[in-house]
């Protein structure tokens, strides 16, 4: 039998289930690990500035591409604890990456050793298993163990503790016999899609929700086909986003209470039928259950069997990966459309695409400063229909929720649930690690961007471009606006008159920073070794975008394309499906809203 240190061990167990990239810090109580990392060589590895970035990047790259499971490695004590976030952020998204982090020696865990901290126990509810590994034999067990919890049932991440001695004591260990535990995934039966079918077959209405877990069982091709066999509108969720193509004729628009569309909610709203697949009724989609739940009936399919009646319980339940009962579906969906059996749902199809043809919202306008909707329509205007974009939260993911457009499952990669500011240039750079070779747009607010802004010199350092479009009102915009309910404007502005910016110099070719506006995102972001552009004016903003594109292929480092706003804007939102307030004027021709799929009559 071979022998060789359990740190030797878990390197080569991640090169056999397939791990390809790694993010990270390395540290004292991890150093064998990465001695082990650097004698094998099969793992790639990009050093992140925090370790909560290196925790997003593992994030990126797992969203990227369906297989993929990133990880991310830290040393002892606060490399654990920083990577909470991404790990509540994966464990609520279903996202799987896998946590590793070193430790104190097993002898001294309890006696208050430099950086020792149980992270087992404060990542465990994030988690779908934490473990400190306490004997060097578990070692192969625990990685065996922790790929197949994060591919079984609902995926999540895993987070694996080595203590120092652990990592470093040889045990008998034969790669070539290794083999990876089965996975499993929860099916659904043919009598289940029966059923499903027959209940949707009875509505005169029906819609298809479409969630996160079609896109994490890369099964959007069969949805688009199972629509189009039954000739039944799609309702993305905001996790589900480019399951369906946003200029299909089946494509029904967003619905909820923030990133959602007008036309979307309405045609909920006149729904009596909804077959969900992969969501999890996230309360933002769903604003009041009443109103969601009045008048029409519900089948879940989800993977995990615990999340069928969790918000509210469904006329009916299967508990299926989505991939499986899509499957199902399509193939019965193929019988009875031979058979000639499958309802016409023309009308209905005809009064989904005509809410979407007349219920936009005006993105053209060409105040100065700029609202953010001429933003959203010149990024529609510039970027093509393969563009990924990632987004995290606040009023800049929101609006763009409700004026972008996305073509392609994975070409929206959003942290759903935790919604951590600062997540996006990290998770943007795990991204383009995964798939270099597809265009990366990322955007954020001015906050969300500073969060993290060290994380951008990863990106200079190892060629990972992409552009970074910042909508900068310099306000905590979303909170803002939900001040507004309690009649103040307290503890959100960023702005200050930042001294080293008080006018444009004749030797710079920007303009200089608004009167105000408080931080130099250029100059920082120059001085992290990116490019970067400004842009005051809407008519600029086209302009900005296509150089943005050329310096980031000719330099390969990301780009940072900043907008400075109005400092006020709100944006469409609401408390229910039927009740979301618009503040700005509604598009009632072609010209209020030139990029819309479906343009106005």
């Amino acid at each position: 039998m071979p022998r060789m240190r359990a740190a030797d061990a878990a390197v080569k167990i991640l090169e056999l289930e397939g791990a390809t990239q790694a993010f990270g810090l390395p540290g004292a109580a991890i150093n064998p690990f990465y001695s082990a990392m650097r004698d094998h060589g099969g793992i790639k590895h990009v050093l992140a500035r925090h370790v909560e970035g290196a925790s997003h990047m593992a994030e990126g790259f797992t969203r990227a591409k369906a297989g993929n499971i990133g990880v991310c490695i830290g040393t002892s004590g606060p490399a654990g604890t920083d990577m909470i976030t991404g790990l509540y952020s994966a464990m609520a998204d279903s996202i799987p990456i896998l946590a590793i982090t070193g430790q104190a020696p097993v002898a001294r865990l309890h006696k208050e050793d430099f950086q020792a901290v149980d992270i087992a126990s404060i990542a465990g509810p994030v988690t779908k298993m934490a473990m400190t590994v306490l004997e060097p034999a578990q070692v192969p067990g625990a990685f065996a163990q922790a790929f197949h919890l994060m591919r079984s049932g609902r995926p999540g991440p895993v987070l694996i503790d080595l203590p120092i001695d652990v990592q470093l004591a040889e045990i008998d260990f034969d790669p070539d016999t290794y083999q990876p535990l089965p996975v499993y995934k929860p099916a659904a039966s043919r009598a289940q899609a029966e059923k499903a079918l027959d209940m949707l077959a009875a509505a005169d209405r029906p819609l298809i929700v479409a969630g996160g877990g079609i896109i994490n069982a890369d099964a959007a091709d069969l949805l688009v086909e199972l629509a189009e066999l039954l000739d039944v509108p799609v309702v993305p969720t905001l996790m589900g986003w480019g399951t369906i193509p946003d200029d299909h004729r089946l494509a029904a628009g967003m619905v909820g209470l923030q990133t959602a569309h007008r036309y979307g909610n309405a045609t909920m709203l006149a729904s009596d039928f909804v077959l969900g697949i992969g969501n999890r009724w996230a309360n933002r989609h769903t604003g009041g259950l009443d109103t969601y739940r009045k008048g029409r009936k519900f089948v879940h399919v989800d993977i995990e069997p615990t999340q069928i009646g969790r918000v509210f319980a469904p006329d009916y339940g299967i508990v299926s990966d989505a991939k499986a009962a899509l499957e199902l579906f399509v193939a019965v969906a193929k019988e009875r459309k031979a058979a000639g059996t499958l309802a016409d749902r023309s009308t209905w199809v005809e009064d989904c695409a005509t809410r979407k043809r007349t219920m936009q919202r005006k993105t053209h306008f060409d105040d100065v400063p700029v609202k953010p909707q001429r933003v959203y329509e010149e990024m529609n205007r510039v970027f093509g229909r393969d563009t990924r974009y990632v987004s995290t939260i606040g009023l800049s993911q929101i609006a763009g929720g409700q004026f972008l457009h996305v073509y392609k499952a994975r070409n929206w990669i959003n942290c759903g649930q935790a919604g951590p500011l600062g997540w996006t240039i990290p998770a943007a750079l795990g991204t383009v690690a995964a798939e270099p070779e597809t265009s990366v747009v990322a955007l954020s607010g001015d906050y969300d961007f500073q969060f993290m802004i060290e994380e951008l010199a990863v990106g200079a350092q190892f060629n990972l471009p992409y552009i970074h479009v910042v909508v900068n009102n310099s306000y905590l915009g979303l909170i803002r606006q939900a001040q507004r309910a309690f009649d103040m404007d307290f503890c959100v502005q960023l702005g200050f008159d930042n001294i080293n910016t008080q006018e444009r110099s004749e030797h710079e070719t920007l303009p200089a920073v608004p009167k105000g506006y408080g931080v130099d995102h250029v100059k920082v972001a120059e001085g992290l070794g990116c490019k970067a552009l400004r842009v005051t004016e809407p008519g600029e903003i086209a302009g900005a975008l296509e150089k943005a594109r050329e310096l980031a292929r000719e330099h390969k480092v990301p780009v940072v394309v900043e907008v400075f706003l109005e400092r006020v804007t709100n944006i469409a939102m609401g408390t229910e499906l039927d009740n979301v307030a618009e503040f700005e004027d509604l598009a009632e021709s072609r010209e209020h809203a030139p990029t819309a799929l479906m343009l106005l009559d």
